[in-house]
């Protein structure tokens, strides 16, 4: 007769062995001129082990040497591609499809930036863009957009980095990968200046212009909705609280949806006029009240210093 299995062999089967899905496997891409090579130092502080320059054909390779590979580093591995193929496109869609179905959780991270942004940021390094050949900067851009729409439609997170210095992208990389599960949606509540423009990346854009400006108060007008006079100005508001509330409401009852979509990052955007007061202090409430709520949200404030 065949063996039994006992409770002890059960504990011992496959099963129990380490799968595709626990490796922490990350894929940067986007815009050229996006900071690719700032978030893999981001990453590379927070655990990583990053692969730069990554052509897209070595993508799955890496992904199996690295869940093959016994040492502890490459547990939580980064490949930051190289984007310089005319075939991207389709690779990188190929390649992201083929690592799901061998079993790996692979997330997107796609860095975008607006084109007179993009064009100051090469003009400053007096570098070409790698896709303008014979023609404009401009030109490279647009066509390297064409070429990345598939790969920024599929992304898990876009992150714009047109507002950024090279500390602020850092420092948010880092709040996204550094304590959060891979597993776990993570809401970013992003303050923001309409008159400096809308955020590309945002889920959600919410409106506290409503609410009294704290610039007209002389007292208050050099401080920041992060000081406490601020905050307790814009909260003390009627309305204010509630329109607090009601959004980290609407935001909790959407998140198993998120969940059950696959959708691990979400970004609340909260403008007013110059992003210094009202939504820096509605930002940082909310995020209080989504942590409240057992989820993992942090405030980011995309034009603090700005005026």
């Amino acid at each position: 007769m065949p063996d039994t299995p006992t409770p002890h062999d059960d504990a011992e089967s496959p099963a129990s062995s380490p799968s595709r899905a626990d490796l922490d496997l990350v894929i940067i891409t986007g815009v050229s001129g996006g900071g690719r090579s700032t978030v893999a130092r981001a990453l590379e502080n927070v655990g990583y082990y990053v692969v730069d320059n990554l052509p897209q054909a070595l993508m799955v390779t890496m992904a199996e040497l690295a869940f093959e590979s016994s040492a502890e580093v490459t547990r939580r591995t980064a490949m930051v591609l190289d984007v310089r193929s005319h075939a991207f496109s389709v690779d990188l869609t190929g390649a992201v499809k083929e690592l799901r179905a061998r079993g790996f959780r692979p997330r997107v991270v796609f860095l975008d930036a607006q084109d007179d942004v993009l064009i100051r940021r090469f003009e400053s390094v007096r570098r070409a863009h790698p896709l303008q050949g014979s023609g404009r900067l401009l030109d490279g851009i647009v066509a390297e957009r064409e070429l990345l729409t598939d790969a920024r439609d599929e992304a898990d997170v876009v992150i714009d980095t047109s507002h950024l210095n090279v500390n602020q992208l850092r420092s948010r990389v880092e709040e996204l990968f550094a304590v959060a599960s891979a597993r776990s949606l993570r809401v970013t509540v992003l303050s923001f200046g309409f008159k400096y423009g809308l955020p590309q990346d945002a889920d959600f854009v919410l409106d506290a212009r409503f609410l009294p400006n704290p610039f007209w108060v002389p007292e208050l007008r050099d401080h920041t909705g992060r000081e406490a006079e601020v905050s307790e100005f814009v909260l003390g508001q009627p309305g204010a609280n509630n329109f607090v509330d009601d959004y980290a409401d609407l935001i909790r009852r959407a998140t198993p949806g998120f969940e059950r979509e696959g959708k691990r990052y979400v970004t609340v955007a909260i403008g007013c006029t110059g992003g210094k007061h009202r939504s820096v202090a509605i930002a940082e409430a909310l995020a209080l009240r989504l942590r409240d709520a057992g989820l993992s949200a942090y405030a980011h404030h995309r034009d603090l210093g700005r005026e």
